[in-house]
This record gives C-alpha cells, sequence and structure tokens, in this order.
C-alpha cells in the first residue's frame, strides 16, 4: 500500500497543488489590490491607510498676548460663569445644563452612536446566526403507486437545529468599519460638549442683555425724574412770566421722549427673558420669578487668562469632532478598499433530526454540513475603485473642513478678545464722559432756577446724558459679552459634565426632568 501511494505521483501532489492554488490566489489578490502584503501584515491585517492625525494652521500666539490684561500662562477655568460672583447666573447655568431640550437631543444622539458601536463590533462574531425548529407529518395515499407496501403508510418528521453564515475579517473591512463607529462615537459626544459651550454662553450672554435692560430701565426712570423736575421749573418761570411757552414745550417734548425709551427697554427685556427660558427648558411664566428682582450688571476681572492658540486643539469641542470626522472617513478608506478583496467565510448548519420524539437528542440524530467558501467581485473593480476614490476625496474634504475649523477658531478667539479689551477702554472713557454731563445737568438745572440760563442749555445737556448713560450701560454689558465670548471661543464649559452634580433646579419645581442616561457615561476624561 506504501509503495503504491509513494508509487503514484498524482496523490503525493494534491496538498502541493492545494497550497500552490491558494498562494497564487493570494499573490493575484495583492497584486490587483492597492496595499502590499507588508502593509498589510503591519497595521494587523487591515487594508487602507493608517490614520494620523493633519496638521492645522496655528498662529504661536494671540495678537494681544502683550497686553497686560490677558495672560497666557494660564489656562481658563471650566467653570469660568464663576469669575462673575452672580448666583443667579450660576444657577440658571447648572439648569441649563440639565434641561436644555436641544442638549438632551445631542446627549440621546451619543447613546445611540454607542449602539452603532455595538452593532459594528458584533459583526466580528459569526453575523448570521438562525435557530430553527420543525415538525412534519407525511401521509401516503393508499391507492397510490408507491410507497411500497413494506413501507409505512405514514411518518412523523421532528427537527431542530442552527445555522450560522460567518464572514472572516482577513482584510480588516470588518475592524475598519468598527474604527468608523469608533470615531463617530467620539465625535457625537465632541459634538454635545460643543453644544453644551454654546449653550452656556448663550445663557451668559442673555443674561448680561436681561441686566443691562435692568440697569438701563433704572437710569431711563431717573432721567424721568430729573427731566420732570426741570418741567415743573420751566412752568413755574412760564407762570411768572419769566419765560416763554417754548420753554415748557420744550421740557414737555424732552420728558415724553424719555419716558418712550422706558416701554422699549421693557419690551428688549421680556424678549430677553423669554430666550433664558428656551435655554433653561421652562415655560416664560416659569422663569419669571427667577428674574424679578432686578440686578446690575455682572462685575467683570479686568484680566483673562486665554492660554496659547496651539490649546486650542484639544480644549474646542468642534475642532476635536472635526478631526475625529477626519478619522471616521480615513477607516471608510480601509471599508472600500476591502472590497477589491475576496471575502472568506464559513456557512454552517448543525441539526438532529428523527421520526420518534424521544430519539430526537440521540447520538445518532445529529446531522452537519460545513461550507467555507470565498466570494471575489471581480467583475466590479471599476465601481469599487472609484468608490475609494470618493471615499479619499471625502477624506480630503474633511481634512480642510479640520483646518478651516482651527482657522475659524482662531478668529472667534481674537474677535473676543478685541471686544473685551477695547470695551474696556471705551467703558472708562463713557464713565468720565458721564459723570461730566451728570455734573453739567445738575449745574445747569441750579442756573436755569435761578434765570441765569435758558432752557436750551438744559435742554441740550439733558437729552445728552440720557445718551451717554445709555452707550455707557452698553459698553458695561459690551466688556461682560466679551469675556462670555472669551471664555466660549476657548471652549471653556463642557466640563460640567465631568464635574457638576446632576440635581434638579430648586428654582424649577412645575417641570419635571427627562430621565436619560448621562451622555458621557464610560468616559471619565475628555478626548485627547
Amino acid at each position: 500500500m506504501r509503495s503504491r501511494l509513494l508509487g503514484n505521483p498524482r496523490i503525493g501532489q494534491q496538498p502541493l497543488l492545494k497550497l500552490s492554488g491558494v498562494l497564487m490566489l493570494m499573490l493575484l489578490t495583492f497584486c490587483s489590490g492597492c496595499t502590499s502584503l507588508r502593509q498589510w501584515w503591519r497595521q494587523g491585517l487591515k487594508v487602507g491607510p493608517e490614520y494620523r492625525r493633519p496638521c492645522a494652521p496655528v498662529a504661536a500666539d494671540w495678537i494681544d498676548a502683550d497686553n497686560p490684561r490677558t495672560s497666557s500662562f494660564v489656562d481658563p477655568a471650566w467653570d469660568w460663569w464663576r469669575v462673575f460672583n452672580d448666583p443667579v447666573l450660576e444657577n440658571m447655568v447648572l439648569t441649563a445644563s440639565q434641561q436644555n431640550l436641544p442638549l438632551q437631543v445631542a446627549g440621546l444622539r451619543v447613546i445611540e452612536a454607542r449602539a452603532q458601536r455595538r452593532i459594528a463590533a458584533a459583526n466580528l462574531f459569526p453575523q448570521s446566526q438562525t435557530a430553527f425548529g420543525n415538525y412534519a407529518r407525511q401521509q401516503f395515499s393508499h391507492n397510490a403507486v408507491f410507497p411500497p407496501s413494506a413501507m409505512a403508510q405514514s411518518f412523523d418528521n421532528w427537527g431542530t437545529g442552527f445555522d450560522l453564515s460567518w464572514e472572516l475579517d482577513v482584510w480588516g473591512r470588518i475592524r475598519r468599519a468598527i474604527e468608523t463607529q469608533d470615531a463617530e462615537l467620539c465625535a457625537s459626544i465632541e459634538n454635545y460638549d460643543d453644544v453644551l459651550v454654546t449653550l452656556i454662553g448663550d445663557v451668559a450672554a442673555t443674561y448680561i442683555e436681561l441686566r443691562s435692560f435692568d440697569e438701563r430701565i433704572e437710569l431711563a426712570r431717573q432721567n424721568v425724574e430729573i427731566q420732570k423736575k426741570s418741567l415743573g421749573v420751566a412752568e413755574a418761570r412760564f407762570r411768572s412770566g419769566r419765560a416763554s411757552q417754548l420753554d415748557v414745550d420744550q421740557a414737555r417734548s424732552n420728558l415724553a421722549s424719555t419716558e418712550a425709551m422706558i416701554p422699549l427697554m421693557k419690551q428688549g427685556r421680556r424678549l430677553a427673558q423669554n430666550r433664558l427660558a428656551i435655554l433653561l427648558g421652562m415655560t416664560p411664566s416659569d422663569v419669571a420669578p427667577l428674574l424679578v428682582e432686578s440686578r446690575p450688571i455682572p462685575s467683570t476681572p479686568q484680566e483673562v487668562a486665554v492660554g496659547i492658540p496651539a490649546e486650542l486643539l484639544r480644549r474646542r469641542p468642534d475642532i476635536r469632532r472635526a478631526e475625529r470626522e477626519v478619522a471616521a472617513q480615513c477607516a471608510r478608506i480601509g471599508v472600500a478598499t476591502a472590497d477589491l478583496y475576496p471575502q472568506f467565510g464559513i456557512n454552517g448548519e448543525i441539526r438532529v433530526q428523527s421520526e420518534d420524539f424521544g430519539d430526537l437528542f440521540s447520538g445518532s440524530s445529529t446531522a452537519g454540513l460545513v461550507v467555507p467558501g470565498f466570494r471575489w467581485k471581480i467583475l466590479n473593480y471599476g465601481r469599487i475603485t472609484n468608490n475609494i476614490r470618493i471615499q479619499e476625496t471625502r477624506f480630503q474634504q474633511q481634512i480642510a473642513n479640520y483646518e478651516n475649523t482651527v482657522l475659524v477658531a482662531q478668529r472667534e478667539v481674537e474677535d473676543a478678545i478685541v471686544q473685551f479689551l477695547r470695551s474696556q477702554e471705551r467703558t472708562a472713557k463713557l464713565k468720565e464722559s458721564v459723570d461730566a454731563a451728570q455734573r453739567s445737568v445738575n449745574t445747569a438745572s441750579i442756573l436755569f432756577g435761578k434765570g441765569k440760563i435758558d432752557y436750551d442749555r438744559v435742554f441740550i445737556l439733558e437729552v445728552s446724558l440720557v445718551r451717554l448713560q445709555d452707550e455707557r450701560v452698553r459698553a458695561q454689558a459690551d466688556v461682560a459679552t466679551g469675556l462670555v465670548r472669551v471664555y466660549k471661543s476657548l471652549g471653556g464649559g463642557w466640563q460640567i459634565r465631568l464635574n457638576a452634580p446632576r440635581r434638579p433646579s430648586a428654582a424649577d419645581t412645575s417641570v419635571p426632568e427627562m430621565e436619560i442616561l448621562p451622555p458621557t457615561e464610560g468616559i471619565v476624561a475628555p478626548l485627547e
């Protein structure tokens, strides 16, 4: 027998022929694809490009880095709204971070992305798994030719088992898809953080606007009282014959004009209050009691810590999201590239089958089938290569979008810094102007009462005082808003999801909280 086997060259060559066939198939595969064998091996048996974070145009420092009111050495605090020392603002920020509905939508998208990632990871295991069971009873006709008389006229058939289909991830297509879902999950988290940063900034800016209306309304009321006194003096002088009707009409016109400003300011305050209600996830009537007490514009520190431009790459969520979108698109190139290669898989079935149910699970009832094989889209190479080009082009688009996001972020910081610094200078000069105008009005009122000057001088000074006071309040609000923009453009505030307790707002007892999972569950540190 041994001599016969050795003497039959075809029998000895069969394993070699099979091995050579496999080697030829592998060689043809790598020759037809775009990933070399060495690259495929070094990349952990994955085709397609390996991701590297793209470079971004970042300035060495800010334009106003030499200004003594900016600091490049201290990292901005994540809870920056506390620098205003306003407990109402702090409570609103915390309430908004818990109840804002668009933020909850962003959180639910994170949970959705987690589920998508788990689905992608599950594809590493048999992709199709089906359990089945059946029962059949066969009854033959007594008048037919078959079955022969020796066969039973009827019988039962019991069966159960399962089958599966498993594509082996030889080229890393499934693992590249997992990389895509990993990057998209991170991008969804960064999107949540970006929505949170924008939300906190909008809450602070809207609150400052509302408080500026409070202060403007109060100043308008004070000017109304001043102008009422001037009108009284003008009427008294007219009755005594020392002034003309023109002075009275001019004083009455000035008073009515100032009084007309108050309803417009109240309207602006109400609109700001309504916007705050949406940001807080509350109805306007529920947020109104929180803002009954009139408070001044939150005070701002003279200096601000801005760090250096390069820190934006790790601090701003929108930049990190854009970078993760680049990574996701890079992995999609690998998924598309894997279509150039054959797909190896195993189909199988195992079952038990018996006529008698009692013998169903005996060893002799076992049956099975294993079918290894491959599929290769050899006639679709034109479509596959063009799909790869599409994915590569989208990859370049994402890189350009990432670079542009970095540039826009730096512009936003520069805009915010210059607003903060120049508004401070403008506020200081307007304060000097208002103080001088206030003294002028006081002096002119005294002289007008004594009859030493006519009302024209008083009228001009009172109108100027109203205008300058309103401009000063606006400039003061611009300083506070500029500081908010600085911290917002630096990407501060999203860390509240890592540090702040998730508790219901004490001010909101009528609106039930939505019970959702924390959107960053399982991620205990910011993405670097």
